[in-house]
């Protein structure tokens, strides 16, 4: 492949992986606690080593993959009603043990499961300030939970709800649309404003996001034709040099 396709074929790769984004940004608009990734793209520069660059030679810019993004502004609260839903209003994640370890999540789609553990949506157990699960007491008819997390029953309090933050947010890793895995670790925090019956909502635009895909299809579609182009350029020269057979 020469130079020009190679460089056209490293923009075709990086406008593929910004649509697949934003698609996944569409397709969770209506997700609770999920926060909208946006690509990072760079130039990645071709020199020749030792020498400058030749009299009416310039450097090759290809198109890099660098990173993806998270958008962690606040998104909307939606009021549910619902007694065991729980929203965030300030920094931080819930705490929910998974068959892969402990992970964190935004999204506050709780209920009580049959043993009386206080889960996700997926069935994951939610853990109190100390690491471990939840459980509402049986037969318990009034749930309250304060702002900093503490669950209230009938007979009295019945523990803490964990919110952590994690130590470096820039290496925090997306499992799935909600689910976050914290490899350097967490901390508590202390004021973490839970609210009671509300769930936060995603803060995916989708009017936004939709515009974006509209402009990067586009793109895509330009760099696609420019290569099928230069495809025909060549096979047409190919066709000219090389004497006819027979």
């Amino acid at each position: 492949m020469d130079l020009n396709s190679s460089i056209a074929a490293s923009r075709l790769i990086a406008q593929q992986r910004a649509m697949d984004v934003t698609a996944n940004n569409l397709a969770n608009a209506n997700t609770p606690g999920f926060k909208r990734q946006q690509v990072q793209f760079a130039d990645w520069l071709s020199r020749q080593s030792g020498i400058d660059v030749p009299r009416g030679g310039q450097i090759l810019a290809y198109t890099q993959d660098r990173a993806t993004w998270r958008d962690s502004q606040q998104g909307a609260l939606s009021h549910t009603g619902n007694t065991y839903d729980m929203a965030l209003t300030g920094e931080g994640y819930f705490t929910v043990n998974t068959p892969r370890g402990v992970r964190l999540t935004r999204d506050g789609r709780f209920g009580a499961a049959p043993d009386g553990t206080l889960a996700d949506s997926s069935g994951n157990a939610v853990l109190d300030s100390n690491g471990q699960p939840l459980r509402i007491p049986p037969n318990t008819t009034r749930l309250a939970i304060a702002g900093d997390g503490t669950l209230s029953g009938d007979a009295g309090p019945i523990g803490k709800i964990g919110v952590v933050k994690p130590n470096d947010p820039a290496r925090l890793q997306a499992e799935g649309a909600t689910l976050m895995n914290a490899p350097t670790g967490t901390a508590p925090v202390a004021a973490p404003g839970i609210v009671q019956g509300a769930l936060e909502e995603s803060n995916v635009q989708p009017v936004l996001e939709l515009t974006r895909m509209m402009n990067d299809a586009r793109e895509f579609q330009f760099v696609s034709q420019y290569l099928q182009a230069e495809s025909d350029r060549q096979q047409s020269a190919i066709d000219k040099l090389l004497p006819a057979n027979g």
